[in-house]
Order: structure tokens, then C-alpha cells, then sequence
């Protein structure tokens, strides 16, 4: 009988270069769980589709990098906050800029959908929440309370309350139709980064830089448990749609938790590093993470987690007397939400507001919002996942489909998973579980051309060399023992060769030493390219790359062409080297070489503007030259095709 395929609890799923510079937010949409949002220091909010490679879409408008972004349940609107503190609402089915807030001295920090009513919450560095109304584009409420940036914001299910976590410590719960602080949750240690209310109960967890993570009851304003030990500071938590228990994402691992006894109840590996955010669908959590300007995302089959009962590894301190406690009772132990079957009240406008927060539009909010575009570029996915409000195929919505697993890597691994008991088999995870990306496990997919094999940056041993190529043949049958001066003799061979080499490149290194001195740049990067030893250029390029101030233009004219050299390279520290040498030329002079490649012809004679002329078109030929090369190798896996398909990005505007 053929063996059962066994699939993994937890797998990465793709990873995309999601801005041309880095990302500094990002969210995903709790309704589906399948749509994602970044935020970069580029200025755009663009939309993905998860597990698809493409951008459907690219929001415009924000002239600073984009601190904050969050989707509406529906995943019809999207807000965005940026450094400078303005805010901006997009209607993502009619494609355009919807609203305009303006009122925040600061960054804004976080963000929140009201769940009925359209309602916006901002947090800023200014310590201010301010509550805004997208009908009329103005301020409803002001917070004051927190003393430093406000981190996190939550409206609880029944939308009367709101939750703010700050970097003061301090947890705090607001009253909207009263529009004053009902109560201050004090006990953490460090700054806390987030706060999740309970799907059903009067219950608030919150998750904080000191590696505890505190369930507070919202009748009694009291503590109820205090997880501790957490493997690092706690970013994302999210309850399980029905209540049963909390997930924490920790540093390259989900943990599940109880809160009454609090008690760990499964462990699973996932590589993901410190996880931005986490949502739920078909009984699969997706969890996201970002690193400079790459996304990645992450499955974890929640059937095959253990998500109430006995405890499988608990954190926490005596750990084995909470396991002997009763399971947690089925029925609430407390209050539940009242969901009002219509859209909440509009809270009580205030009395007293500032001119900025009261302002009617104006002629500047017009021409921002003129200013602000949504790029559709994925017409396809746009189409089907937005569709126009007037459409009924979107009530009820189409239900996605569970990502597919990929087989476990390791037999021993698959055979444990394939016991009876497959809940009890996740408590403990396996800690060598490899995870890969699902396109490479793929089988119907057709082998790609091999590539030349790539000498790690960091190994244990030189390339190449074998102890037995210094030692003289024994044969077995003579089990003759190994003379000390034979082997000796053996390992000299070939010593003076390598000293002449050593000498030689260390004399190259004080030539271009000795220019370097003189502070002459360009003149040091000439005399390394002319002696035409690679790694020579590579010392240097390492040295130039962590000033970007020192690039010059008539640098790149020089660089270029070894730069295309390293990219072919088959040693893993030259193609990292030259990738990062390209990013910095295209992010400071693509923009500079298009314009003056761009602009007209001069009238008269400008000699220095002739020169400059000449080294854009130089270099745009050597970058066009570059360019097919990375493409070519922007379908690479690994850390190498993710720093080419980042160049490939930046490159586009010269195909």
C-alpha cells in the first residue's frame, strides 16, 4: 500500500519585494485573510494578493514614508498614516482617494477601523488619539492621557470602547459616547506594542517589549494572568475567531495560550523572524514579516496545532502544577459583547475643537486629493478581489480555498506526523523542520537550468581542499603506518605557490592603500580595476559602500563594469557585494541619469554639462547592459533571487 503523504504544520509561502526602497509597515486583511498592505519609505501603499507575485494595486499621495497602514473588515477602505502626521482614506473599489485628515503634530503610529460605524483612530508620536469621522472630514474626539508615542489601537467587537497601548507602560480603555478614559491598565515593564480584545468576552490582552503578555477582565478593570517568559518583545497577538485561545507571534515560533490558569498549550516552529502581523481563515493562520524593502509570508495549519486541553510546553513558572488543573470550562466566564444590529451611534461631537481639527474642506485638501492616485497593476486580481460596489457578487463573498501544503522534508519527521494522534504530535515540534518555499517542492513543476554551484560567503572548511590531496597514497592491504616527514613533505607542496599569491595580493593592497590616502576616490577605484584582481575591488567596494556620500557619478562610470563582473560571480560575498554597490547607484543617480538623458539640448556651449552628459549616457549603457543580466537571475530562490528581484524593480524604468 503506498505511504500517505504527510504535509508540514508550518511553511513559508512566498517572499516578494514589495517597495524600491525599505518597508516600514504593513497589515493584513482580517476579513479574508488573503490580502495584504505595506507602507514604504518610498511614500505608496501597495496591495498584494497572498502567494501572488504581482501588485494589484499602488495608492500615491503621502509625501513622507508611510509609518502606518490598516484595512476595514470589509476590505473595501484602507487608511494610511505617515511620518508627517497626515492621514489619508482610500476607497479601494472606486480606486481613488476617498479623505484627507490632517491634525497630527507628529508620525502617526497606529490605526483603526471602527467596526460599524466610518470611524477612523489615529495614535501618534505627539502622545494625541484623535477619532475621526471620513463622512465629514473632521476630528470627533481628541484623547489626551498617554505621555509618549501611542503604539496600538483596538476597537472592541461592540464598538464602544477603544484600547490604546502606548510606549509609557501603560494600557488604557477609552468610553466613545462618554469620550473620556474609563480605565488605566498599569503593570507592564517596557513599551507595549499591542493589544487585541476578545472576539466574545470583556476580556483585553496585551503584548509588550518586556516579553509578558497580561489578560486584563473588562468588568472588574483588573488582571487576570500574566504569561512571562516569552522568547523576545511581544509585536502581534490575535485570539482564535472562537475565543478558545490566544496566539502569540514570537520570534521564528507561534505559541498558543490559555489565560485561566494561563498555561502554554502548543509550541511550532515557523522561520519567520519577528512576525508584523497575524490573521486567521479556513483553520490556516498567516502570519507576515518584512526586512528592508522584502515581505514574507508564512502558513501554519492550525488543524494540526493543539489549541485547548493538556498543556504540551508551558513557559511559565511551575508549569506542571497548571497542567494538572481542569481544562478551561465551555461556557463565558464573563460578560458578553452586545453586537448592535444596526450601525453604532456617531459619537458626541466636542465642543471645543482646534481650527485645524474643525476646518471645512478646502482648496488644499482638494489638491491633495488630486495628487493622490491609485495605480491599478494587476487589472485581473483587481477585478477580483474589488469588485464595483453595485455588484452582488461580492454578498455573499466568495470563500478562498486553504493554501496547500507541502510534504514533510524529513522521513523520520513524516512518520511521527503520521501517528494516530496528530494533535498530540504538534505539541512537540521538531526543531530541525527546514522551511521552504512552497514552489520548490512543487514536483509537476519542470527542473530549472542548473545553475553554476555558489561557494557560500561563511564555511568550516576551504573549497576544495582535502587533507587526503597533501597526504601519499597508502594502500590498504600494506597498513603501513604514515611517516611523519612523508606528510610533511606532502603539505609543503605547494606552499611557496600560495605565499607568492598572499604577497602578491597584499601588495595590492597597499597600492590602492597608498592612493586611498590621498583622498582621491575615483583615482583608488582606478588603480584597483587596473590590476584586475577581483577581490581587490570587492575590499574596496565594501569600504565605499557603507558611506554612501563618497559615490560619485564618474565613480559609476568606473564601477559598473565590475560590478557586472560580480554579479556572475560564482563566490556568494561578490554577487552581495555587487547588488549592493547597484542598489545604491540606482536609488541616487537613475533618477539624475533619466532627467539629463531626458532634458533638451542646451543652447550654446556649457562644457561641464557636455561631461556630465557623457558619463549618463555611459552609464545608462552599462546599466541596460546589467539589466538583462538581472533578470535573467531574478527567478533565483533564496536570498540571492530576492536581491535580484529587488534590483529588477529599481531597473524597471529602463526597459
Amino acid at each position: 500500500m503506498a505511504t500517505p503523504v504527510v504535509t508540514k504544520t508550518a511553511w513559508k509561502l512566498q517572499e516578494i519585494v514589495a517597495h524600491a526602497s525599505n518597508v516600514s509597515s504593513l497589515v493584513l486583511g482580517k476579513g479574508s485573510g488573503r490580502l495584504l498592505a505595506t507602507g514604504g519609505d518610498d511614500c505608496r501603499v501597495n496591495l498584494w494578493s497572498i502567494n501572488k507575485p504581482n501588485c494589484i494595486m499602488s495608492l500615491t499621495g503621502h509625501t513622507s514614508p508611510v509609518e502606518s497602514v490598516r484595512l476595514n473588515t470589509p476590505e473595501e477602505l484602507i487608511v494610511a498614516g505617515s511620518q508627517s502626521g497626515s492621514i489619508r482614506v482610500w476607497d479601494l473599489e472606486a480606486a481613488k482617494i476617498l479623505r484627507t485628515l490632517m491634525g497630527h503634530k507628529a508620525n502617526i503610529c497606529s490605526l483603526d477601523f471602527h467596526p460599524y460605524g466610518e470611524f477612523v483612530a489615529s495614535g501618534s508620536q505627539d502622545t494625541n488619539i484623535k477619532l475621526w469621522d471620513i463622512r465629514r472630514k473632521g476630528c470627533v474626539f481628541r484623547y489626551r492621557g498617554h505621555s509618549q508615542a501611542v503604539r496600538c489601537l483596538r476597537f472592541s467587537p461592540d464598538g464602544k470602547w477603544l484600547a490604546s497601548a502606548a510606549d509609557d507602560h501603560t494600557v488604557k480603555l477609552w468610553d466613545l459616547t462618554a469620550g473620556k478614559m474609563m480605565s488605566e491598565f498599569p503593570g507592564h515593564t517596557g513599551p507595549v506594542n499591542v493589544v487585541e480584545f476578545h472576539p466574545n468576552e470583556y476580556l483585553l490582552a496585551s503584548g509588550s517589549s518586556d516579553r509578558t503578555i497580561r489578560f486584563w477582565d473588562l468588568e472588574k478593570f483588573q488582571v487576570v494572568s500574566c504569561i512571562e517568559g516569552e522568547p523576545g518583545p511581544v509585536r502581534s497577538v490575535l485570539f482564535n475567531p472562537d475565543g478558545c485561545c490566544l496566539y502569540s507571534g514570537c520570534q521564528d515560533s507561534l505559541r498558543v495560550y490559555g489565560w485561566e490558569p494561563e498555561r502554554c498549550f502548543d509550541v511550532v516552529l515557523v522561520n519567520w523572524g519577528k512576525v508584523a502581523d497575524l490573521a486567521i481563515c479556513n483553520d490556516q493562520l498567516i502570519g507576515v514579516a518584512f526586512s528592508q524593502s522584502n515581505v514574507s509570508s508564512y502558513v501554519v495549519d492550525l488543524t494540526r496545532v493543539t489549541r485547548t486541553g493538556t498543556v504540551a510546553q508551558d513557559p511559565v513558572q511551575d508549569s506542571q502544577l497548571l497542567a494538572q488543573q481542569p481544562p478551561l470550562p465551555s461556557a463565558p466566564l464573563r460578560r458578553i459583547y452586545e453586537r448592535p444590529s444596526t450601525a453604532c451611534s456617531k459619537p458626541q461631537r466636542v465642543k471645543q475643537n482646534s481650527e485645524s481639527e474643525r476646518r471645512s474642506p478646502s482648496s488644499e485638501d482638494d489638491r491633495d486629493e488630486r495628487e493622490s492616485r491609485a495605480e491599478i497593476r494587476n487589472a485581473e486580481d483587481y477585478n477580483e478581489i474589488f469588485q464595483p460596489k453595485n455588484s452582488i457578487s461580492r454578498t455573499p463573498p466568495r470563500r478562498s480555498e486553504p493554501f496547500p501544503a507541502p510534504p514533510e522534508d524529513d522521513m523520520a519527521t513524516a512518520k511521527e506526523a503520521a501517528k494516530p494522534s496528530p494533535a498530540m504530535d504538534t505539541q512537540f515540534p521538531v526543531p530541525n523542520l527546514k522551511v521552504v518555499p512552497w514552489a520548490q517542492v512543487v514536483t509537476s513543476t519542470p527542473a530549472l537550468k542548473a545553475e553554476p554551484a555558489i561557494i557560500p560567503a561563511t564555511r568550516n572548511e576551504p573549497i576544495g581542499l582535502k587533507a587526503s590531496d597533501f597526504l601519499p597514497a597508502v594502500k590498504v592491504s600494506q597498513q603501513t603506518e604514515l611517516v611523519d616527514e612523508d606528510a610533511m613533505s606532502q603539505i609543503r607542496k605547494g606552499h611557496d605557490t600560495m605565499c607568492v599569491v598572499l604577497t602578491s595580493r597584499h601588495k595590492n593592497l597597499d597600492t590602492v592603500r597608498a592612493v586611498w590616502t590621498t583622498g582621491n576616490i575615483k583615482t583608488s577605484v582606478d588603480s584597483a580595476v587596473a590590476i584586475s584582481d577581483l577581490s581587490v575591488v570587492v575590499d574596496l567596494l565594501n569600504i565605499v559602500n557603507q558611506k554612501a556620500s563618497l559615490w560619485k557619478l564618474d565613480l559609476c562610470t568606473t564601477v559598473l563594469p565590475q560590478i557586472e563582473k560580480l554579479l556572475q560571480s560564482k563566490y556568494e560575498s561578490y554577487v552581495q557585494t555587487g547588488c549592493t554597490s547597484l542598489k545604491l547607484i540606482l536609488q541616487r543617480f537613475l533618477p539624475l541619469i533619466t532627467d539629463i538623458l531626458a532634458a533638451p539640448p542646451s543652447v550654446g556651449v556649457d562644457i561641464s554639462r557636455e561631461e556630465r552628459l557623457h558619463k549618463c549616457r555611459l552609464c545608462y549603457k552599462q546599466l541596460k547592459s546589467i539589466s538583462g543580466l538581472v533578470k535573467s537571475k531574478s527567478g533565483l530562490s533564496g536570498r540571492h533571487g530576492s536581491a535580484f528581484r529587488e534590483l529588477h524593480l529599481l531597473m524597471a524604468s529602463l526597459d
